[in-house]
């Protein structure tokens, strides 16, 4: 059996090394490439189960367009963690995933405050009543207690008119009939 010399031992860690170093390099660029793409509305629309969504978002009268109106993109209510991202990437490879998706960002009411204020710093329940205090009634001020907002307020499809199940209200006509439903 001929041994190998030192120098050539060597070597061959020298190889191995470089060649792990470098598929390291490439893996962590890559990674950082993708979490910094994923940052654009348009890298979402890549996936085709996402790119209606993006449609909406991007060109509809539904509520999602009025927040990319604002420059509000997907991130700023879909906080999905590096983890959650890549579990993303590899079920939508794999084809491992169900429809219509599950889960999506927080819905709660104090999730949707922390941006709806003209400071942007959130803003009380009792102001978003005082704004919306019509001469006939108030959609925010419900006789059914306090509602969350998704309740009424969709993004990616038309909102509804929760209200319009019982009642009947002249401003329920002003409200746009591609971005709003109503039961009647």
């Amino acid at each position: 059996m001929e041994r190998k010399s030192f120098r050539e031992r060597f070597l061959n860690r020298k190889v191995i090394l470089i060649v792990m170093v470098t598929v390291i390099i490439i893996g962590a660029g890559t990674g950082v490439g993708l979490l910094k793409a994923s940052e654009n509305p348009s890298f979402c629309a890549t996936c085709h189960i996402i790119k209606p969504y993006y449609e909406s978002w991007s060109e509809s009268a539904l509520l999602d367009h009025k927040h990319a109106a604002e420059d509000v993109t997907c991130q700023e209510c879909h906080h999905n963690s590096i983890p959650e991202k890549a579990m993303e990437g590899i079920n939508f490879i794999t084809g491992n995933y169900t429809l219509p998706l599950e889960g999506g960002p927080d819905t709660s009411r104090e999730f949707c405050l922390e941006c709806h204020s003209p400071e942007g710093e959130g803003i009380s329940w009792d102001e978003i009543q005082a704004a919306t205090d019509f001469e006939e009634s108030n959609p925010h001020d419900s006789h059914h207690g306090e509602q969350e907002c998704n309740v009424c307020h969709q993004m990616h499809e038309p909102s509804y008119v929760f209200c319009s199940e019982c009642h009947i209200f002249n401003w329920i006509d002003d409200l746009d009939e591609e971005a709003w439903t109503n039961a009647w």
